[in-house]
């Protein structure tokens, strides 16, 4: 008989079960209210009805767990300073879709080095997740493998659907039985539509399949998500930051009886794949909000202890700590200027708003 299955598998091996992780990382008291309260402030300002900002702040992707943790040490502590304007939440990106080929994150590949210990992966990530939460920062990431939500999806405040899944039938499924808000990116070439259809399908009910919390395939049933909103971040046709293209969006959001608050991505094609120009579109971000812009609820900053990024190197110990083995980030201090500069917009136009009612009541 002819072979017909499995021509091109060389290996399976065993996955831990998602409750075997979770009885070994179980979600503490701590943990589970950041995570509860951080994910009810969001959706408040996805409606406006709390008037900060929500700010998704962090390195590309993390490869080294510890340095991970010292920027979160160094981020908690911008955080807590503007925390009356801003919403700041670690951004903890353990996938990494790729064009082409290359390394596809810390879950996929731990230890850099082609051995593929998936199982160690979640288990960093998931104690990763847990550390920040202790230390009272709330974490953000984009969800890409449809499995990996039952290994970590209870300790993460809010997530994304990236600009090459936005399109994916399978995504917008998974997102529609998240728990969190999901920001949903237009995609690569810079159209809106993919997004919005993401938005509408993930807020209905699905049917799919999946594996429960013993591993086991299952048959995955969904209430649907109504907590989607949309992020720009380019595309091929060049930037879509500025206050015409906000504008533009959030009209064609209210058309579709979609949410119309917005968050801008200051990275990607925003930047021009500059990381220092992300401060170029954080300025004019900052302006929108000075002057009273009701349509942006955020930002999302590329951001790491040392600015840049390098290459994997063959000898891994040659690794600068600290700096992206992805995209390029702006460094600490940088990001710290930034926030401060977002914050002081936040305050400016609660008090310009807080004028304008005073003088309508008088």
């Amino acid at each position: 008989m002819y072979q017909t299955q499995d021509l091109h598998v060389v290996e399976n091996r065993p996955l831990l079960a998602p409750n075997q992780l979770l009885t070994q990382l179980p979600l503490t008291e701590t943990a589970a209210a950041l995570v509860a309260q951080t994910r009810d402030h969001i959706r408040n300002i996805m409606h406006n009805e709390d008037r900060r900002l929500l700010v998704i702040v962090g390195p590309c992707s993390v490869h080294d767990v510890d340095a991970a943790y010292d920027y979160a040490q160094q981020l908690v502590q911008l955080r807590n300073r503007y925390s009356e304007q801003l919403e700041i939440v670690m951004r903890v990106y353990f996938e990494k879709p790729r064009t082409s080929i290359g390394w596809k994150g810390l879950i996929n590949d731990p230890h850099l080095d082609g051995s593929y210990d998936i199982n160690e992966g979640l288990r960093l990530a998931r104690k990763l997740l847990l550390d920040l939460a202790e230390l009272g920062l709330p974490a953000a990431t984009e969800l890409l493998d449809p499995i990996t939500p039952q290994y970590i999806a209870d300790v993460i405040a809010w997530t994304a659907i990236g600009a090459r899944t936005t399109e994916s039938q399978t995504h917008r499924e998974m997102a529609s039985g998240l728990s969190m808000p999901i920001g949903f990116k237009n995609n690569t070439n810079g159209s809106l539509q993919a997004a919005s259809n993401a938005m509408l399908a993930a807020s209905q009910p699905h049917h799919f399949l999946g594996i429960n919390g013993d591993g086991h395939a299952s048959i995955v049933s969904t209430t649907g998500n109504a907590d989607g909103h949309l992020v720009l971040r380019g595309g091929k046709q060049g930037p879509n930051y500025a206050r015409s293209h906000v504008e533009s969006a959030a009209k064609a959001l209210a058309e579709q009886n979609l949410n119309p608050r917005i968050m801008v991505d200051c990275s990607h094609a925003n930047a021009d794949k500059d990381h220092n120009r992300q401060v170029v579109v954080l300025d004019n971000i900052a302006e929108q909000v000075r002057q009273g812009s009701q349509h942006i609820s955020g930002v999302m900053i590329e951001s790491h202890l040392i600015a840049g990024n390098q290459p994997i190197a063959e000898d891994l110990k040659a690794l600068t700590y600290g700096q992206s083995i992805t995209d390029a980030c702006v460094d600490i201090d940088t990001t710290a200027l930034m926030l401060e500069q977002l914050a002081s917009a936040v305050s400016q136009s609660s008090k310009t708003a807080s004028v304008g009612r005073a003088s309508q009541a008088s």
